[in-house]
């Protein structure tokens, strides 16, 4: 195979050629916000373009690179892997690399009660697992989720996506899945008070809008689910292994999960590989019996390159106190866009937890801008959002995207940021939101280009 000869093409052959045959939508959104980029390397918190730009990328594969991309200390350990020609996925045996990842990741996890793990090719079929865990565990059949949250998007996650969006085109979905708003204990004590609940499942923050739940909300949402013989389930796949400055956003509680999931950056950003971490007596409950042993398997889940991948990972991030960095580097950013924020008006609220920070927009009060506002609002609702992300990557080379509502910027950096990465990412917001602020303006002419673009695609 002639890699090189696979990689060449232009930026409109490639785009062309993904139209054809993956996704043409996709396609045609990104050309029309302008973000058809041929992007040729990736190293750490950077990418490349074919043109030699350098990028600063805010979006992380959706928090798959929380060591950054193309980590040389993880394609180390893929290569000697591969070069050792390990047996893998004889699927009749009990592979060495999975009980040594398993082992490491619960050290990490760091919950008594929990002391297993299941792995799995993705976050959203670690969802399906512990949704079925809990249903087996507890012999009940109803699981809560949240509204506005984003757990996959197989049929069961689906199912347990609480944003519409999503959900449309694909319903009727599995019954015994109820919704309750996000942070209000009140409504789930009243779905877990009619005792058929087998678990409720919660992003520590919702990952669509960044929308964090009132500091106590958490412990006593576990202490609920115990008091109702629930298990409470966090899906930590996006903002797990370090991204909120601690290894596991739970860790931020008192109180403890029965059951994590994770994925993304436990692929080391080279080989998909997500897992369940749960107790001993689900474990139990689940494979009850030597004819039960395989009742829920998979075929690449415990594959030597994810487990390798997944090892190497955890090393990186550990050895390079990517934990704490994201810590420290999240709150020095957090708390320049809060600053950004106070001076222009739009700003609703900058929120956030260590490496993923929301910034929220609202209609402004002078007249001028809520004309402006207006206007947009008018042409189309989704188009407000790419007024920063537009000009965020075409003047400043920084990668973001609009999450949740449309007049959410969110941003989720590597772990590895440094000083200067926070600057160049507070400089560019300071410059994107002050033009924001000026109508007429060239922030506002980006708008009516996009509109037009739409139109035109």
């Amino acid at each position: 195979m002639d890699l090189s000869s696979l990689l060449s093409a232009t930026p409109e052959e490639q785009y062309d050629l993904f139209a054809g045959t993956v996704n043409p939508q996709l396609a045609r959104v990104l050309r029309t916000i302008g973000f058809n980029r041929q992007y040729v390397r990736g190293e750490g918190a950077y990418l490349w373009d074919s043109e030699g730009h350098k990028y600063l990328d805010c979006l992380s594969g959706y928090g798959v690179f929380n060591m950054g991309r193309n980590h040389p200390r993880i394609k180390a350990a893929l290569k000697e892997a591969i070069d050792r020609d390990l047996p893998g996925m004889i699927q009749m045996d009990a592979p060495l690399l999975a009980g040594r990842l398993a082992r490491r990741l619960l050290q990490i996890v760091n919950v008594e009660a929990i002391d297993r793990v299941f792995f799995t090719n993705s976050g959203t079929e670690a969802v399906e697992g512990a949704i079925k865990f809990a249903r087996c565990a507890t012999g009940r059949p109803r699981v809560i989720h949240c509204r506005d949250a984003f757990h996959g998007l197989t049929n069961g996650a689906l199912s347990c996506n609480g944003i519409p969006d999503f959900r449309e085109g694909f319903e009727p979905l599995f019954p015994g899945f109820d919704a309750v708003p996000f942070g209000d204990l009140d409504a789930l004590e009243a779905e877990l008070r009619r005792r058929d609940v087998a678990g409720f499942i919660v992003e520590p923050i919702q990952g669509k809008g960044v929308y964090m739940a009132p500091d106590d909300y958490f412990d006593q949402a576990v202490r609920l689910c115990r008091k109702y013989g629930a298990l409470f389930i966090a899906d930590e796949v996006q903002v797990g292994l370090g991204r909120t400055g601690k290894w596991f956003a739970c860790h931020h509680w008192q109180e403890r999960p029965d059951i994590i999931t994770t994925a993304k950056a436990l692929s080391g950003g080279f080989v998909p590989v997500g897992a369940i971490c749960y107790p001993d007596w689900v474990c139990k409950k689940v494979f009850s019996s030597m004819e039960r042993c395989v009742v829920h398997s998979n075929t690449f889940g415990r594959n030597p390159l994810a487990m390798v991948a997944g090892l190497a990972a955890l090393e990186t991030i550990e050895q390079e106190k990517l934990v704490e960095n994201a810590a420290r580097q999240g709150q020095a950013l957090l708390e320049g866009l809060k600053a950004i924020g106070r001076r222009h008006e739009m700003v609703r609220e900058v929120r956030g937890r260590g490496c993923i920070v929301g910034i929220e927009f609202d209609r402004p009060q002078s007249f001028m801008l809520r004309t402006g506002w207006d206007l947009i609002q008018k042409v189309n609702k989704g188009l407000f959002g790419q007024l920063i992300t537009v000009p965020l990557l075409t003047r400043h080379r920084i990668l973001s995207q609009v999450a949740g509502k449309n007049t959410i910027i969110k941003l989720l950096p590597t772990l590895t940021l440094t000083d200067e990465d926070v600057r160049w990412i507070l400089d560019a917001m300071q410059d994107v939101i002050a033009e924001c602020h000026k109508f007429p303006g060239s922030a506002w002419d980006v708008g009516k280009e996009l509109a037009k673009r739409a139109v035109a695609a």
